[in-house]
Formats: C-alpha cells, structure tokens, sequence
C-alpha cells in the first residue's frame, strides 16, 4: 500500500523519520555513522530501505537501500530518504553513496542531518547538486539523526 507520495512536507517527515528510526537499528561502531535510508517511488510506495552495516560492517545506508530496489525498477521519479547527508567521499570503499544514488538515476534526496567532517570532508549534498538532484534538508529531524551517533561526537 502507497503511503503519501514524496514532495510534500509531511509525507517528507513521514519517511525521513522512517529513516531515523532505521539509524536507530545500526550495530554500534566508533569508525562510522549509523544512518537509516529508505527510498519511496513518486507514487508513495517504499521501493527499499536500509540501515548501515545491516549486511556488511562497512555498508552504508543508501549501499543497502539501493542494494535492496528490485532489477528494472525505475528510480527517475524515486526520493532517497537518509538521516544523514550522503556521502560523498569514503574512506572504507571507493564509491560513495552520492556516486551510488546518482547512477542509479534518482532525482530527489531528503535528509535530517549535515554530515559532521569526522572521518571524511562532508560533500554529498554538493556532489548530488552538481548532478542537477533536488536536495533538501529537513534540519527538524537532524536531533533524531544525531541520537544514535552521540558516542561518536563527545
């Protein structure tokens, strides 16, 4: 069943929180954040979703997520839902998840929280701009995003 389609405010909340509850799923690490994705077709329905190192110790959320979209799904009109801005370099694999959401051909990403330049300089939301991808951050929610990561900011 399609839940609000993306592009309004509250059916942004309504999946971006999705997203931070998924964050709150991530086996604890000191080396990496712990994020929730979920991507959503424009018509409302959960396409995917993630959480980082849900299958792997160095995957991230979007990795997952966009691991997860059925083959020969169209992502043309899909929003990614991050609690976190997606990367845009990375020190555990070569590709970063903006690289990844890019050539899977979405359009739209949303995210809670600015990644804090820890353990790479925090580029994602530049990179997906500079790819001509809406970005827009739900700062409302980037408490939610942080909560699961608190150990790492001290």
């Amino acid at each position: 069943m399609a839940e609000p389609p993306p592009g309004t405010t509250d059916a942004d909340l309504v999946w971006l929180e999705l997203a931070c509850d998924l964050a709150a799923l991530c086996p604890p690490s000191e080396t990496a954040y712990s994020v929730g994705a979920v991507i959503v077709a424009a018509d409302g329905t959960r396409v995917a979703r993630g959480h980082s190192r849900e299958d792997d110790p160095h995957d991230h959320a979007e990795e997952s997520a966009l691991r997860r979209v059925p083959p020969g799904t169209d992502l043309g009109g899909a929003t990614v839902y991050s609690s976190l801005e997606p990367c845009g370099r990375r020190a555990s694999r070569p590709r970063p998840c903006a690289e990844l959401i890019i050539e899977a051909g979405v359009r739209r990403v949303v995210f809670a929280w600015r990644e804090p330049d820890l353990f790479v300089e925090a580029t994602g939301a530049d990179r997906l701009r500079a790819a001509g991808i809406e970005v827009v951050e739900l700062a409302e929610l980037a408490e939610r995003a942080r909560t699961p990561n608190l150990h790492l900011l001290d």
